[in-house]
């Protein structure tokens, strides 16, 4: 008989399988992210979202078959009221879904290769679950472990010695689109992480003068004294749009933030100058209409890809360093995954072996009413040597056997136990 358990499963869609206006349709904002989870965990019984630029995957533990997918893309989709595209998306079950969050903590699965932010989201992610009552004890250990994997990553390779981060990323294609950054003035719209990597980046790279802005004035004015900017009121967006060379937006407001009329006004009053756009948020920040004006120059966070390509000969020979890691990490996951099905067989084989030596050994005793303290010790430790001899071999078997499944079910037949149900996790 084919014995039933949960998997971890994951669905999601990412730079490899969706554009940025399907990826933007299902982006998590840290603000929206404890609802999403209240509503996913309530509907499966568990679940952890990771959403970056990059991607939005939805990880749970579910029966594990092909027909989960649509289940759980459902799910997510209607956590944001949305529709998506099931060939745009991808489903993993088992090894492969283990296999994958770690390969995705480790930057190996990322736009940019070996981007740092990553180990950081996936720590958001977990604190998220947590906090939402979603996170249950096979998804908590599997976080656990994608962050030490990523860690390893980091510590024992050079994968991120050729890292860049979406921002800094966005930095290099500005130095592309526009030359040097000397003697230009440029605007950040952010004053979150993505914000002042991107301000640090541009700083370092001569930009002559920054401007910070953002809704909340504590934060921009905080980044702009840490990287020498001047903070700019959101209410002035528009002359500061109209001063600047660069922009880098990476709010991921959930709205535009800059529309075709807004922008056509600052470009017209630049004499000529082109204006460079960079949109590095998700969902985006900028209207794509805005490609359509005279002088304007737009990129979006698809766009920084083909950044990504520099140095990706030596960040290729690092991955299969990580790769290493990674089905280290996964063979370690999947033995504890297994042993989870096995503590309870061995607990029940054990204490009906017990039931056995205490039955037979007390009918024995009976039968011998002369012996003294000592002698009914010895005779109660040799049935105990006994019974553990006998048992060591089935229970090394089914700890690092090849198939578990097939020790588990003939041990339980051939010594008539039965584990907890109790086994079939959630």
């Amino acid at each position: 008989m084919k014995r039933e358990a949960l998997v971890v499963t994951c669905v999601g869609l990412n730079h490899r399988t969706a554009p940025v206006e399907e990826r933007e349709k299902v982006a998590f904002s840290a603000d929206d992210l404890p609802d999403a989870l209240k509503r996913l965990h309530g509907e499966l019984g568990n679940a952890v979202v990771i959403s970056t630029c990059n991607r939005t995957e939805l990880y749970a533990t579910t029966a594990g078959g092909a027909h989960e997918a649509d289940r759980l893309l459902n799910a997510l989709a209607a956590c944001k009221g949305a529709q998506l595209h099931p060939r745009l998306t991808y489903f993993l079950s088992h090894d492969e879904a283990v296999r994958h969050m770690f390969r995705v903590a480790c930057g190996i699965d990322s736009m940019v290769l070996g981007e740092s932010q990553i180990l950081g989201q996936v720590r958001d992610a977990m604190s998220a679950a947590t906090q939402a009552g979603s996170l249950n004890g096979v998804l908590s250990r599997l976080l656990h472990s994608a962050l030490r994997v990523g860690k390893r990553a980091r510590s024992q390779t050079n994968i991120g010695r050729y890292a860049v981060s979406v921002s800094s990323a966005a930095v290099a294609l500005a130095r592309q689109t526009v030359g040097t950054l000397e003697g230009k003035t440029v605007l950040v719209i952010s004053a979150g992480s993505t914000g002042e990597l991107a301000a640090n980046s541009l700083a370092e790279s001569g930009a002559e003068r920054i401007l910070v802005t953002n809704r909340t004035p504590q934060r921009a004015a905080a980044l702009a004294h840490k990287i020498g900017g001047q903070t700019v009121p959101f209410s002035r967006l528009p002359r500061a749009l109209a001063e600047s060379d660069i922009v880098i937006s990476g709010t991921g407001a959930g709205e535009f933030i800059l529309r075709p009329k807004t922008v056509a006004s600052a470009a017209a009053s630049r004499n000529g100058n082109d204006l460079l756009l960079l949109d590095v948020a998700v969902p985006r920040d900028i209207d794509p209409a805005v490609r359509e004006l005279p002088g304007v120059r737009l990129f979006d966070i698809d766009d920084i890809e083909a950044v990504s390509r520099a140095n990706l000969r030596g960040r290729r020979r690092e991955v299969l360093r990580v790769e290493a890691h990674v089905e280290d990490e996964v063979e370690e996951f999947m033995n504890w995954w297994r042993s989870l099905d096995v503590v309870p067989v061995i607990a029940a084989l054990r204490e009906r072996a017990e039931e056995i030596r205490d039955r037979e050994l007390e009918r024995t005793l009976r039968r011998l009413p002369g012996l003294n303290d000592e002698q009914r010790e010895r005779i109660e430790a040799m049935t105990r040597a006994i019974v553990k001899k006998m048992l060591d071999r089935p229970i090394a078997r089914l700890k690092n056997g090849a198939d578990t499944g097939l020790y588990m079910e003939a041990l339980e037949d051939l010594f008539e136990v039965r584990s907890s149900p109790s086994r079939k996790r959630r």
